[in-house]
């Protein structure tokens, strides 16, 4: 099973300074709550992922590496585990009042429970991101 996920969000914010956040993939491992740790190297990054399921018992290495980037407006990147893969996309766009930012995501699990535990946490991941987000533009959440 395939577990994908889109939401947007809405920022009185400019493109650059939205796009400089989204950009960095530290800060977006940052933002997630199951990321236990992450190094970065250059655009790509390795995170330590401490899945809260049954048949997981240490934290799971995935090596995210970025597939496209267009700035200021789209950013791309794979995230490859023996658990699970992540395909991610952040695109930018300016808006009359600031710009709005399309997240999209889809994971594919290869163990049982993986699906399960992002069909179910997905928008708490989304809604911890954009609370990370608006904490670095200085943003009322």
């Amino acid at each position: 099973m395939t577990v994908r996920v889109s939401r947007t969000f809405e920022f009185a914010a400019p493109v650059d300074t939205v796009w400089e956040f989204i950009a960095d993939p530290g800060k977006r491992a940052g933002a997630i709550s199951v990321v236990d740790s992450f190094d970065v190297d250059g655009r790509d990054a390795t995170w330590e992922v401490a899945l809260p399921i049954p048949v997981v018992r240490s934290t799971v290495t995935v090596e995210t590496e970025e597939t496209a980037r267009e700035p200021p407006r789209n950013v791309q990147f794979v995230g490859t585990s023996k658990v699970f893969r992540v395909r991610g996309e952040h695109t930018v766009e300016e808006t009359a009042d600031g710009c709005r930012l399309v997240n999209e995501f889809v994971v594919d699990g290869r163990i049982p429970g993986v699906e399960r535990f992002f069909q179910k946490n997905f928008d708490q991941e989304l809604s911890n991101l954009e609370a990370a987000l608006r904490r670095d533009l200085g943003l009322a959440a």
